[in-house]
């Protein structure tokens, strides 16, 4: 499965550098994970993420289950062969997606029904279900399937859906020790997800709870559903520092720069977010100088790169100017390469706190 081992730590605060052993290569951590939705991270080549450092990307369980379907996937190999990637893959359960579906799905104690989004046709998902949905998909780390209660929501409604987290979790925990023969890629390993909403007594419920099923690894769930950046990290104050040192720490869905700074502080390891991907596409990217917005028209005659500090082939390359000009023309080699600067950027960042952290200098 995997393995998890600390190398370095900060002296001013709970950050560590780690390597974090997979089945397809060992990944230093923190780590920063682009999202590959439908088996592809929107615009790019896997050369491309392979150049820029990337050796471990996530993998969307629900959108692959309804196409291309997930036994097709698993006739075809598994999710790496399919994909054509070396590195490792983190799959979601899945559960974030149907509980965004709001007015398509019904949830019991026993899963979801869900209508899918691109037919309407009826489905079901429960935490055994996800869980061989992602045994067929091959990935190398798999989620156990969770409730992500929204925000905002009352505490009675918080408070049910962390203790369904928590029986799912149970069966996802079931399931995966049962299922191993369906695995395209031998012996994926099982995450738990912590959840409790903004209510601390909620949060250290779920947190003893689901740490005491003594999974590979744990992630923090619901912090990326509309709560203030306050709240966020508060909440990731108080939960990853209690999080089991000897196993990796995942925060789910949260990504800006900042948050991931502020998150690595507290000892968080693993990292993903649409956040670099999807802002390229509407034409605004990350530079030492803060963010820009490609379509603004003060670049028209600009001869300098997006950002002069990047050693990124898009900055070594290409002016302001023509970036500019791709964006007002509709071309989409403007949305490769503002993908591929923010992508550079976010793995140049990665590495700084992994050197910042080692050398004390955080």
């Amino acid at each position: 499965m995997i393995r998890f081992e600390t190398v370095a730590r900060s002296t001013r605060s709970h950050a560590r550098v780690g390597k974090l052993h997979t089945p397809h290569g060992v990944i230093e951590t923190p780590v920063f994970m682009p999202v590959g939705t439908q088996a592809s991270v929107k615009t790019l080549s896997q050369d491309e993420l392979e150049q820029l450092g990337f050796k471990i990307i996530l993998g969307n369980t629900y959108h692959l289950y309804l196409r291309p379907g997930d036994e097709r996937i698993a006739r075809l190999g598994g999710l790496h062969r399919f994909m054509s990637w070396s590195g490792a893959i983190l799959t979601d359960s899945g559960g974030f997606q149907v509980f965004s579906l709001a007015g398509l799905r019904q949830i019991d104690d026993e899963g979801v029904t869900f209508r899918s989004h691109l037919d309407g046709s009826e489905h079901r998902f429960t935490p055994e279900r996800s869980i061989q949905v992602q045994r067929h998909l091959g990935s190398d780390i798999m989620m156990a399937f969770d409730e992500c209660p929204p925000y905002p929501a009352s505490y009675d409604a918080v408070a049910r859906a962390t203790e369904r987290t928590y029986q799912w979790a149970i069966r996802s925990k079931q399931a995966w020790e049962s299922t191993s023969s369906l695995s395209t890629n031998g012996e994926g390993a099982l995450f738990g997800i912590i959840q409790g909403g903004v209510h601390e007594d909620l949060r250290l419920m779920s947190l003893q709870q689901i740490t005491s099923l003594e999974l590979p690894g744990y992630a923090i769930g619901g912090v990326s559903v509309g709560e203030p950046v306050e709240e966020i990290r508060r909440i990731v104050e108080f939960v990853a520092p209690r999080m089991p040192a000897e196993k990796p720490r995942y925060l789910m869905g949260v990504g800006t720069p900042e948050d991931i700074l502020h998150a690595v502080q507290q000892g968080v390891d693993m990292f993903d977010c649409v956040l670099p991907t999807r802002m390229a596409r509407h034409g605004a990217v990350f530079t030492s100088r803060g963010r820009l917005n490609l379509r603004n028209a003060k670049h028209l005659e600009a001869r300098e790169p997006i950002d002069p500090e990047c050693r990124c082939w898009v900055c070594q390359r290409y002016t302001l100017a023509y970036i500019h000009h791709l964006f007002r023309a509709g071309e989409l080699l403007g949305l490769r390469l503002a993908t591929y600067h923010n992508l550079a950027y976010y793995a140049r960042w990665m590495a700084h706190l992994r050197e910042a952290i080692k050398t004390g200098a955080l």
